[in-house]
């Protein structure tokens, strides 16, 4: 039973890997900045949990930043992937200029509360 769970395991590994290896390398770059994005948010709560939250819009702000920009950065993921149906009538170009405008947005309403 182990063995078995353990072997289905690994062939979703190896088929989910093999299928990623197809993936074009601008949907890899975007993947990438996401993991980051939230490597930092996660990096910023271990940080907050050691040594406390005395400015705790500081802590927010940089949470909410890197997890605002992930979740932009996967929009923008959805809207470039040529796979994707729904939004094709919309050039890469424009989800960029979409991405850029809205962590802008994003940003100023974060320099915002950090008051």
């Amino acid at each position: 039973m182990v063995k078995s769970t353990a072997k289905d395991a690994q062939d979703l590994i190896r088929t989910l890997w093999s299928a990623y290896s197809a993936t074009p390398t601008n949907l890899k770059i975007i993947d990438h900045y996401v993991v980051f994005a939230v490597f930092t948010a996660l990096i910023q709560v271990v940080y907050m949990a050691l040594v406390g939250t005395f400015p705790f819009n500081s802590f927010l702000s940089g949470v909410l930043s890197c997890v605002g920009t992930a979740v932009l950065a996967v929009c923008l993921r959805i809207q470039v992937n040529k796979e994707n149906k729904e939004f094709k009538d919309i050039a890469p170009e424009r989800a960029f200029a979409d991405f850029v405008l809205c962590n802008v947005v994003l940003h100023l309403v974060i320099m915002n509360f950090l008051g």
